[in-house]
């Protein structure tokens, strides 16, 4: 779905399903480098249980125009907009990575669009070592590289997937390969700068980690967990930070058994 925010094309995706006003809605908002294809299984799950799916690129991601926004709060004031233009009502926010942190920024600053909260491989704070930061400054394929292998748990990188024929590792390195100059750096340091978003208030929160995860470590999504006042917790085992790939069916019964009625 192509429509116009603040005098740029901005693009979300449906899950395949002509969307209706009337139904609840879901957003999900995706990590840094990425776009909304990394939620193509759950957008289309949902899609076909009742739910308008509302799964946009961030500017500069994807096919919204840019530029990149520069800040975990800048991103969750765009999407407030977006939601509001587009009539989303009370919604039910999905956010893995950079885009759980703006799940919670959106959790703390536009509390009354919120139905409830879902996080995946999520911290705060989220730091970002330098030497990454510096590789994504030049647009150097080492940041892509770095990032990937780290995003993997050992199957991952070695080719494992749930899915036949796909190996995840590959995989991402392509989704992350397609960016634009610049904008993994502006993500990397939006997701470095960012302290707040606990303050969720009562806002229901599924928080899902992965026990390998090395981006987001196992420990700092149970401390995000345990800092919210109506959290729930799963925890995939075996599963790095690209849990979408690696287990995406996993990933799905969570985020439904948390969902649906």
């Amino acid at each position: 779905m192509r429509v116009q925010l603040n005098g740029a094309l901005a693009y979300y995706g449906t899950g395949s399903v002509q969307p209706s006003v009337d139904m609840p809605t879901i957003l999900f908002i995706h990590g840094a480098g990425f776009d909304h294809s990394v939620w193509v299984m759950p957008a289309r799950y949902f899609a076909r249980h009742g739910y308008r799916v509302i799964a946009p690129d961030l500017p500069g991601h994807g096919r919204s125009e840019g530029p990149a926004l520069a800040s975990i709060d800048a991103m969750a004031d765009w999407l407030a907009r977006l939601l509001q233009q587009e009539g989303g009502g009370e919604t039910t926010i999905v956010g893995h990575s950079m885009g759980a942190l703006v799940t919670l920024a959106m959790g703390a600053k536009h509390h009354r669009l919120c139905h409830r909260l879902a996080v995946l491989g999520a911290a705060l704070p989220m730091p970002v070592g330098a030497v990454l930061l510096d590789a994504a400054a030049d647009n150097h394929h080492a940041a892509i590289d770095m990032a990937n292998t780290w995003s993997h748990s050992t199957q991952g990188r070695l080719g494992a997937a749930q899915t036949p024929g796909l190996s995840n590792y590959i995989s991402g390195q392509r989704w992350l390969e397609r960016m634009s100059d610049g904008v993994f750096h502006t993500d990397l340091m939006a997701c470095n700068s960012y302290t707040a978003g606990l303050d969720v208030g009562d806002l229901p929160t599924l928080v899902i980690v992965g026990e390998k995860d090395k981006m987001t470590p196992l420990k700092a999504g149970l401390n995000v967990a345990r800092s919210l006042n109506q959290s729930q917790t799963v925890m995939l085992p075996g599963c790095g930070h690209s849990m979408m790939s690696e287990q995406p069916n996993q990933v799905l019964d969570a985020l439904a058994n948390f969902i649906l009625p």
